[in-house]
């Protein structure tokens, strides 16, 4: 029961016309139907019910039964909350007197020493659930061909997709030898949003940063343990390391851009024009779309020429009109 005007919302909300039909129905013992429609949160929310002799006529459920009906589920919620804390200080506790060798290091939020490929699988998972700008990858020959390549892939595309939905960036770093090995050609191509590669003869060992404030990287030669490291001047050494390697780097897989236009659009297009619309300049748009200077004015101008721009203000008004940014490419 709801009318185009009125936003839903909760009772810790109610409106203002919600609260003054209620305080009305309290004073008179009733409501009419009609003068209840105004606010139909009212019976949304339980405050008010249909007689039981005549539909037509509302009835206020009493301020104090409502207000402990709402209570009710609040008190189960923070009782849950306080037993789940209890278990847990119960298990802890005595774990907390547990003295380790001298000179053993604590558990550092700065640095943590992840053991095992589930937990260090789950620690990425998490972190990547929580980022929303930028994820920047190093990706070597070792572990992305053959059986193990095929078995991560699945669940990662799941997770790096989810990213990419959310609006977030993709820069990866690949092996220049990882460019014809047809399950890493296929998870590029098969990747939808901003997500962009490039090649080197030479990269580093596997490295994973997460809007510049957490990276992971290996512990040791056969990948079974890694370092969680959120210290912010060792995360941004990281980052100026991968920015520089990125600029030495080359497109990676061209010929993924290569998909079907849409109204002559290509998804090369699509992304230069959501930048673009954000105010952008072509330097700007160069660096975060991984191609030089010269070849993002090539492909703004193919893109004026085809929304029929004659200046870079009209352009932008164009594609805002055009509803290109609003299509799947």
């Amino acid at each position: 029961m709801t009318t185009d005007s009125h936003a839903e919302h909760g009772v810790e909300d109610l409106c203002d016309a919600g609260t003054k039909l209620y305080e009305l129905a309290l004073r008179a013992g009733q409501l009419s139907a009609k003068d209840a429609t105004g606010a139909p949160c009212l019976v949304d929310l339980g405050l008010l019910h249909p007689a039981l002799d005549d539909l037509d006529r509302l009835e206020p459920v009493a301020p104090d039964v409502a207000l402990n009906r709402l209570l009710r589920g609040a008190r189960a919620r923070i009782t849950e909350e306080w037993r789940l804390e209890q278990r847990l200080v119960k298990l802890f506790e005595p774990l907390m007197n547990v003295q380790g060798p001298p000179g053993a290091a604590a558990d550092s939020p700065a640095l943590r020493l992840l053991s095992g490929t589930r937990r260090i699988n789950q620690a990425i998972g998490e972190a990547m659930a929580e980022a929303r700008q930028e994820v920047l990858c190093v990706q070597p020959h070792a572990g992305l061909i053959g059986d193990r390549g095929s078995q991560a892939q699945p669940a990662a595309f799941g997770r790096d997709q989810a990213f990419l939905d959310r609006g977030g960036r993709f820069r990866t770093l690949y092996q220049n030898t990882l460019r014809h090995v047809p399950n890493v050609y296929a998870y590029a191509e098969d990747l939808r949003g901003d997500s962009t590669a490039r090649g080197l003869d030479e990269v580093p060992d596997r490295l994973v940063v997460m809007d510049r404030s957490v990276a992971f990287l290996p512990a040791n030669d056969d990948g079974t343990l890694a370092l969680e490291v959120r210290h912010p001047a060792l995360v941004d050494y990281l980052i100026t390391a991968f920015d520089r390697l990125w600029r030495l780097a080359t497109p990676m897989f061209p010929k993924a851009e290569l998909r079907p236009t849409v109204n002559g659009i290509t998804p090369r297009q699509q992304a230069i024009a959501a930048l673009l619309v954000e105010g952008h300049t072509d330097a700007v748009v160069a660096d975060r779309l991984g191609m030089n200077i010269r070849t993002a004015r090539v492909h703004i101008a193919k893109l004026a020429d085809t929304l029929g721009s004659e200046s870079r203000a009209q352009l932008g008004y164009l594609i805002a009109r055009s509803g290109i940014l609003d299509q799947e490419v």
